[in-house]
């Protein structure tokens, strides 16, 4: 086998394995492969491509991978879902809320809410939901 089969194939192996665990690790060692696969034209000797791969695989978790992770938790602080629909908003108590029981209405839809707060949330109040728990908003007043 050819040393830039080698290299060629542990940059596909690299691949899949960041695909199935998308850590943004396993995608610096897929380009390290890749190029030292490039490099293995020029140079037959396995101890100079095995250097290359590691100085690859370090240049590319140093360079690439924070510009990666910056992207991605650029991508994850767009609120989707519950997060972006109802985190944050004003609703209305329909049922008074206390630490055991409550509910409020948002977007003409019912949902049990909690305030862990003192006393009682009385029916018709406004509040902002914190934060959400399967079926339970988390409120507090405003």
């Amino acid at each position: 086998m050819l040393y830039w089969e080698l290299f060629a194939i542990a940059g596909l192996g690299f691949l899949i394995l960041e695909i199935i665990v998308p850590t943004a690790f396993f995608l610096n060692l897929a380009i390290a492969g890749f190029l030292t696969a490039i490099f293995s034209l020029i140079y037959p000797s396995l101890t100079v491509l095995i250097l290359l791969f590691v100085a690859f695989s370090l240049l590319s978790i140093l360079l690439i991978r924070p510009l990666i992770l910056k992207r991605k938790s650029n991508d994850e602080s767009d609120k989707t879902g519950i997060e972006g629909k109802y985190i944050g908003k004003v609703a209305r108590v329909i049922e008074p809320i206390s630490k055991f029981k409550g509910a409020i209405t948002i977007y003409d839809e019912r949902w049990e809410a909690r305030y862990d707060g003192e006393g009682e949330i009385p029916i018709g109040e406004e509040i902002r939901i914190l934060k959400n728990d399967s079926l339970v908003m988390y409120v507090e007043k405003l």
